[in-house]
């Protein structure tokens, strides 16, 4: 496949600053954002590959994970911090819930689900007080909504963007950019977290409940695909942005069941990737991520040959979240309305203005 321009810009840049990907810990989340950018339509706004910029969206796909380190609970237990980072799909429907038809307003799925696992106690185990000083274990996670509600957002900055880049000041302009860049720099780490199956299951570290095919029960396999499995690997950015293709805006079309058009879009996504759940873990039984040594936490756990079928499917991975990703941006940007009261009082101001001020 021929490379973009942008492609090889981005290429470029990596090839003097070279980093090797640890999946989805900091390094994995910048590397999608990486890819993202990379996969942008020629036609999307050009400020956004500006050296810093790029750089701006890269550094801010970490910034939830940031979050997670203070003390604060109240913050811990946000979604922010910890409950928009996954989703145990398969809690839905033990709550009684269709993950089809499921509700895209946040908080009316919490009341839903509250409501589930009060009438169904003996699908959910009981709760250890102690670890749950943040009060975070009663809930399945939250991440498709919050990629909903980070796209609004997204809408929201390019539709003050716009309105500003025709009317305002260079200050209120190069504000608004700066807005944009945030919210794509911070959405990316959700979109790429649900491309890691492990994110949304409750299959979320080993195996879990009843296990006739003698699936890890490992509580170090999430850890090890996010991070040490890459890390042995040695996957590096510049491997993967030549495979990104262009693009695209989702399809989101109208809905008589009032749902958002976005949020069936990404849940979607989620519920693809759920498939791919006890997939991962015939690849690991089948020894196509690790090997007992390293199951064992022994020394030189990343020596040994890397086997090819895995290293497929975590670079198949991450490609997909950075193809998701840029779709979200674009079809935010695309969807993007005109900021009419806005508008209405820049031009109010632009009027009572003195002429030399103009």
């Amino acid at each position: 496949m021929k490379s973009s321009p942008l492609v090889r810009i981005a290429l470029a840049a990596i090839v003097l600053s070279p980093v090797v990907v640890r999946a989805w810990d900091y390094d994995g989340h910048r590397l999608v954002n990486q890819l993202a950018l990379a996969a942008l339509p020629p036609e999307f706004p050009a400020f956004v590959h500006e050296p810093a910029s790029a750089e701006r969206i890269a550094f801010l796909a970490g910034e939830p994970d940031r979050w997670r380190n203070v003390p604060d609970l109240p913050l811990r237990q946000a979604g922010g911090s910890w409950t928009d980072h996954f989703l145990d799909v398969e809690q839905l429907p033990a709550a009684g819930i269709d993950p089809a038809t499921v509700s895209s307003f946040r908080l009316d799925f919490a009341v839903a689900f509250a409501a589930g696992r009060a009438a169904h106690p003996q699908h959910f185990p009981a709760i250890d007080p102690a670890k749950n000083s943040d009060h975070t274990r009663e809930w399945p996670g939250f991440v498709p909504w919050a990629i909903t509600e980070y796209y609004a957002k997204l809408k929201s900055s390019f539709m003050y963007l716009k309105t500003f880049e025709e009317l305002g000041t260079p200050e209120e302009i190069a504000n608004a950019r700066a807005d944009v860049l945030y919210v794509m720099g911070v959405m990316g780490h959700y979109v790429a977290d649900c491309a890691q199956p492990l994110h949304v299951t409750d299959h979320h570290n080993g195996w879990v409940g009843p296990n006739p095919a003698g699936y890890t029960t490992w509580n170090k396999f999430h850890t090890w695909i996010d991070s040490g499995f890459i890390q042995k690997a040695g996957i590096t950015p510049a491997e993967l942005l030549p495979r990104v293709t262009p693009a695209r805006a989702l399809a989101l079309p109208a809905r008589s069941d009032g749902r958002d058009p976005l949020f069936v879009a990404v849940m979607d996504y989620v519920l693809a990737e759920n498939r791919l759940v006890e997939p991962i873990y015939r690849m690991e039984k089948a020894g196509q991520f690790s090997n007992e040594l390293e199951k064992q936490g022994l020394p030189d756990r990343n020596h040994g040959p890397v086997n090819p079928a895995g290293r497929a499917f975590m670079e198949g991975q991450l490609l997909q979240g950075g193809q998701m990703l840029a779709s979200v941006w674009v079809t935010a940007w695309r969807n993007t309305v005109p900021d009419t009261y806005l508008r209405t009082q820049l031009l109010k101001r632009q009027a009572a203005s003195p002429p030399a001020a103009r």
